[in-house]
């Protein structure tokens, strides 16, 4: 896998379209007393000429030292709904939220943003790849 730091963490944003994508697997991995979260996301890439559009893919996303993290359903929430993939990077841990904000045009998350999330998760360590789809 592809480990992130802070500064790549813009750079990263811009190479895929991540409003939108579909979650396709959670998983907790736990390792003796450390935890990570480990999410599968389908996202397109973004285009780089005027062809033909990039074709879907699948993105692994990886936090290792998973600190703190959330992930529930609402009764009426629609199950496969498109998403809004969002990173954050606070006191020494990276924050992905996997939740639609109701923030104004303009206005730069906190981490409070990232924890009143129904589907959020943060980690010392982010680490990415784009995997092949599972055959069937």
């Amino acid at each position: 896998m592809n480990r992130l730091t802070f500064q790549d963490l813009s750079q990263f944003t811009r190479r895929y379209r991540l409003a939108g994508a579909r979650l396709r697997r959670v998983r907790l991995l736990h390792r003796g007393k450390e935890t990570a979260v480990e999410v599968v996301l389908s996202v397109s890439p973004v285009a780089k000429d005027a062809g033909e559009p990039p074709k879907p893919v699948r993105l692994k996303l990886r936090l290792d030292g998973a600190e703190e993290f959330r992930f529930q359903k609402r009764p009426n929430a629609p199950i496969g709904r498109p998403i809004d993939v969002k990173f954050g990077y606070f006191n020494g841990l990276f924050y992905l939220n996997l939740d639609t904000w109701a923030l104004q045009p303009g206005e730069v998350p906190a981490v409070y943003d990232f924890r009143a999330s129904e589907a959020f998760a943060a980690g010392r360590e982010l680490s990415w790849e784009e995997v092949a789809k599972p055959a069937g």
